[in-house]
């Protein structure tokens, strides 16, 4: 399937807000607390509230599994998360997104393709990011061949400077979003600030946003979502500076803490900001 649904098509929303399911540490993972069932009953919790609270979709992230593997993670991993995957499925009725953290894109879209799931997250998608993984590869190549090959119909969100790297080499931020859409076709993009829950500059959105609609020829297609420090205040801002969509995790957790559970009426209340703020 080399031309796969358009990321835009596949939520309701014109401007979607995409709710964070934070997996805790996963068998296998130094935290993991020996309890599957609890890690399987947050989760559904949490997409259970995010979709009660407005959002559009969910992204589902091994994000307790820290120190993450720095590419391909585990079997055990992929066959957990393909299970929590499949539930979420069952329970929520929302376009559903994986990322396999640090950046095992082969098996995100391999667990997005059994699960039926809408897309997948990449951090390193093209270019070279120094990490506290180390040097991570973007491998576009392998990516776009193994979905053609699954015939999968699966988007590909990428990241553009990933939040909690440096970029390797003289690519600016106009540069690699271009070269993310065009060169490494993903479907949309995503621009986040240094680190996870830290606001994202209002003129890095505008950057990616103005360079895309002037240059890329399938603009139309190529969403670009504003992933990391979105809140109540700000999601206004972010949709004005251009964005298409917001990714949020924290500001929709309990206390404002990124590891507690998902809090509906933090949910209800953002998503009503963002709709306030994309009404003409």
């Amino acid at each position: 399937m080399s031309t796969p649904t358009p990321l835009r098509d596949r939520f309701d929303a014109d401007r979607p807000v995409l709710g964070m399911v934070h997996l805790p540490p996963l068998p296998g993972a130094p935290g993991f607390d020996g309890d599957r069932d609890a890690i399987r009953t947050r989760a559904l919790e949490d997409a259970r509230r995010l979709e009660a609270g407005g959002v559009d979709g969910i992204v589902l992230e091994n994000f307790g599994d820290t120190p993450f593997y720095p590419e391909a993670v585990p079997n055990h991993a992929v066959a957990d998360m393909t299970a929590l995957a499949s539930a979420l499925q069952r329970t929520v009725d929302i376009p559903l997104g994986i990322n396999v953290l640090r950046n095992d894109a082969d098996a995100a879209l391999s667990i997005a393709a059994a699960t039926a799931a809408d897309f997948i997250r990449v951090n390193v998608h093209i270019g070279t990011a120094a990490t506290d993984q180390g040097l991570l590869e973007g491998q576009a190549h392998e990516t776009l061949r193994l979905r053609n090959r699954l015939e999968a119909d699966v988007a590909i969100l990428a990241d553009v400077h990933v939040k909690h790297a440096t970029p390797v080499g003289e690519r600016d931020l106009e540069q690699a979003a271009l070269e993310t859409v065009e060169r490494g076709m993903a479907d949309g993009v995503i621009v986040s600030g240094p680190g996870t829950g830290v606001e994202t500059a209002l003129e890095d959105v505008e950057r990616v946003a103005d360079v895309l609609a002037d240059q890329a020829p399938t603009r139309e297609r190529n969403l670009v979502f504003v992933g990391s420090g979105v809140t109540n205040e700000t999601v206004g801002d972010c949709l004005e500076a251009g964005a298409d969509g917001v990714i949020v995790g924290t500001a929709l957790k309990a206390g404002g803490e990124t590891t507690n559970p998902v809090s509906r009426e933090r949910v209800e209340t953002l998503v009503a900001a963002a709709r306030d703020s994309s009404q003409p």
